[in-house]
């Protein structure tokens, strides 16, 4: 992508709307831009991230043995009427009326709806285990939206839910997305650590949000340090071992973690004070296993191997990639701007030409772009006539991980500058080399 031909409104002054470092660095990088209060479009390099993070959460998801499907983001009010959440859920939930005056609702999440389909359609024991999910803007009307994306009323969100004969086999589903997630938030360049919470609005008897230690988190947070150091599920985990996925459970809940609705005092002052950690946190994901809280009232029902009716056991289990976004800039900037993880950055490579019109500089840059795209880079060139220090300042702000500079003293040696933006080293080599290097 040529940066002349692309739209990337950059803002060279704070905006003063902005309170936190994510919400600041995503408006400077022409990332996202405020429609309304709490709803926001995503601009191109914006929709880049995003994009990318939706990818990795759908593998891992994939990976787990759920299966993707897609739900309207209206949905109607009798659904919610049945499973009696439509009065409780409160002012969050936009009720709207159509043409013909039927109650509907802009869908703050989706159990109703999965329910009906799952009742409408599996009707035997041998369906299960069964996990279905999609990536699908909600709306929640929050009394306070703020922090960009970060708490915003439209957002994006993975939900899954999975449908099972009993309760063991329920927990085995909450343990396969226990699992996926952490390995999910690892992908993210995250160490999100799964704490026991308040089940909410959602219901249900058992529930972990998975939170990620920030100084602008929004909940108070304390667990055992010995989160840092464990190790994240690999890529060849079997999430048909029931007893694997119990033991990677049963490790990740072994020591002390708690959202400050669960905290308890008492169990904390029994750890270590070298080994305490209080601190603020950001949610990034929660997980609920709800047994028949919605079966019952909506009647979803499998044979069993019996002959006789069982009532599904659920859960369900939501990431908020519009969320993940601004949290993994809060995890990972610089007074410069962002620093993108390799897998979630809007571009692998930015070649900046810094004497656009010099033939040297063209061509090598030209070349540059033209061999990383083939070798499967997404590469941003920065053939635009700005000064140097812009382009540098560009650069760093939106944070992509390799720089690669094309200057005229160096372009007349058959050189240029590959330089790191996480660590800000930089070292000159010959174009072949830049190209193996960076290509590689």
């Amino acid at each position: 992508m040529r940066l002349s031909r692309y739209f990337m409104p950059i803002l060279k002054e704070n905006p003063k709307e902005a309170e936190i470092v994510s919400h600041r660095l995503m408006l400077r990088a022409g990332m996202i831009r405020q429609q309304s209060q709490g709803i926001y479009s995503w601009l191109p390099l914006g929709k880049r991230v995003l994009d990318k993070v939706n990818k990795i959460v759908r593998e891992e998801q994939n990976r787990a043995g759920a299966v993707e499907l897609m739900m309207p983001t209206l949905q109607s009010a009798e659904l919610w009427q049945e499973s009696g959440r439509y009065d409780a859920y409160g002012k969050e939930m936009l009720r709207i009326k159509d043409r013909q005056e039927r109650p509907m609702l802009y869908g703050p999440t989706n159990e109703e709806m999965i329910t009906d389909i799952f009742r409408s359609y599996v009707k035997s024991y041998k369906s299960l285990p069964l996990n279905l999910y999609h990536i699908q803007l909600k709306f929640r009307d929050e009394i306070r939206p703020r922090f960009g994306t970060m708490r915003s009323r439209e957002f994006l969100m993975k939900d899954a839910y999975s449908f099972d004969l009993n309760k063991e086999d329920a927990v085995h589903s909450y343990n396969k997305m226990f699992a996926a997630y952490l390995r999910t938030f690892d992908r993210l360049g995250l160490r999100a650590i799964p704490m026991r919470a308040d089940t909410g609005p959602i219901g249900g008897n058992h529930s972990h949000e998975f939170i990620i230690l920030a100084e602008t988190g929004e909940s108070e947070v304390f667990s055992h340090r010995d989160f840092v150091n464990f190790d994240i599920p690999g890529e060849d985990t079997d999430f048909d071992d029931v007893a694997g996925m119990q033991a990677i459970f049963d490790k990740w809940t072994s020591v002390y973690a708690a959202t400050s609705e669960m905290h308890d005092e008492s169990a904390f002052d029994q750890i270590p004070d070298a080994d305490r950690l209080s601190a603020r946190g950001i949610e990034v994901g929660h997980i609920f296993y709800f047994g028949t809280k919605y079966s019952e009232p909506m009647g979803a029902k499998v044979q069993g191997p019996d002959g006789k009716e069982h009532l599904v056991h659920m859960g369900s289990y939501g990431i908020g990639p519009t969320r993940l976004v601004p949290a993994i800039i809060e995890a990972s900037h610089d007074d410069n701007g962002i620093i993108w993880p390799a897998s979630v950055a809007p571009f692998d490579v930015v070649v900046i030409n810094m004497k656009p019109g010099d033939e040297a500089c063209d061509r090598m840059s030209e070349e540059l772009y033209a061999n990383l795209t083939k070798a499967g880079k997404d590469v941003l060139y920065d053939d635009t006539d700005e000064r140097a220090g812009t382009k540098f300042a560009t650069a760093d702000l939106i944070g992509v991980p390799v720089q690669v500079i094309v200057g005229p003293r160096a372009a007349a040696n058959g050189e240029v500058e590959v330089k790191d933006r996480k660590s800000a080293a930089r070292d000159v080599m010959t174009l072949e080399a830049a190209l193996n290097r960076v290509a590689g």
